[in-house]
């Protein structure tokens, strides 16, 4: 089972989200709250292992931005996160991460896209991204995604992954609000979070 930590903004969190066993920790550079710069991304970078995978988050961000700042920062993955194309997927010389929101996805969309994980999430609120709310997971039956591309995200935390996961059995999970306290991550969260879903698997 795949574990994704995102929203990462400082190099303490990202030691704990490394300790705790994570798998992908995940730095956003598209406007958000938890919105991070490529330099401030590197420096926390640099210091992680190579076994845990770096996640550049991007919303409708060029080709050549997205590529600029994956070398700088030493990414593994790239989320796309907005509105883009195969074409602008098939662009990028990096594993490719498309997240869809769960009220605006077909199977058509999922089917033929290039990417080697989807992500499905719940609608966003302010900025793209979740809400923190879950969804209905049963709707994803109605998708017929491939579980071993499926990342679940929206609205995880550390009480309902373990039924999220028996329910959906998705190959990962993404948590980022559910793992903080007044909007800031908390340690204690994310290693009972990782935790948990160990214990599921």
């Amino acid at each position: 089972m795949i574990v994704k930590v995102c929203g990462i903004t400082t190099k303490e969190t990202a030691r704990v989200v490394e300790a705790s066993g994570a798998d992908f920790i995940g730095f956003v550079f598209a406007p958000s709250k938890r919105e991070i710069s490529p330099a401030d991304a590197k420096e926390i970078a640099k210091g992680l292992s190579p076994q845990i995978k770096k996640v550049g988050v991007f919303v409708n961000e060029s080709v050549d931005r997205i590529i600029e700042i994956a070398d700088l920062v030493g990414l593994d993955f790239i989320q796309l996160h907005g509105d883009e194309p195969d074409t602008i997927a098939n662009s990028i010389p990096y594993p490719i991460i498309k997240a869809f929101v769960i009220d605006q996805v077909d199977v058509n969309s999922i089917k033929n896209y290039p990417c080697d994980y989807i992500l499905i999430d719940s609608p966003g609120k302010k900025y793209r991204g979740g809400s923190g709310e879950t969804f209905h997971w049963g709707r994803l039956d109605e998708l017929g995604i491939d579980k071993d591309k499926l990342i679940l995200a929206g609205g995880l935390s550390p009480e309902n992954i373990q039924e999220a996961i028996i329910t959906v059995k998705p190959v990962g999970v993404d948590v980022s609000s559910g793992v903080e306290t007044n909007g800031i991550k908390d340690h204690h969260k994310i290693n009972y979070f990782v935790e948990n879903v160990r214990k599921s698997c």
